[in-house]
């Protein structure tokens, strides 16, 4: 019987972790894409804020622990990126600004960073 050790059950669980937060950012830019491409302010609009607003608040929450293994300078610029993210949601959702397209790239640039 072979038996895992600890560090590749560790390094799994980064990996699936990971591979999580890359699907919650790709849903979140399809769904950015979605309200960018729909007239006005739409349900789509609502639910791509709703559901991009819930992804950032997660991760500042993650990032914040102290078992979160990220150095403490990227967690600070993940966060204020996240704060950026969170604060561009609102303008849009009080509708003072349209920049679904930020939204998108940076979030992609984000998801692609997960490697």
């Amino acid at each position: 019987m072979y038996q895992f050790s600890y560090a590749e059950i560790m390094e799994d669980n980064v990996a699936d972790a990971k591979s999580r937060e890359r699907q919650a950012l790709d849903r979140s830019i399809e769904l950015l894409k979605a309200a960018r491409d729909a007239p006005d302010y739409s349900r789509a609009a609502i639910e791509a804020l709703f559901y991009t607003r819930r992804v950032w608040i997660r991760f500042i929450e993650d990032l914040r622990q102290p078992e979160n293994e990220l150095n403490v300078e990227l967690r600070a610029n993940l966060i204020s990126i996240a704060l950026w993210i969170l604060k561009e949601c609102e303008k849009i959702r009080r509708r003072q600004s349209d920049n679904f397209q930020g939204l998108i790239d940076v979030t992609t640039i984000i998801r692609d960073g997960l490697k």
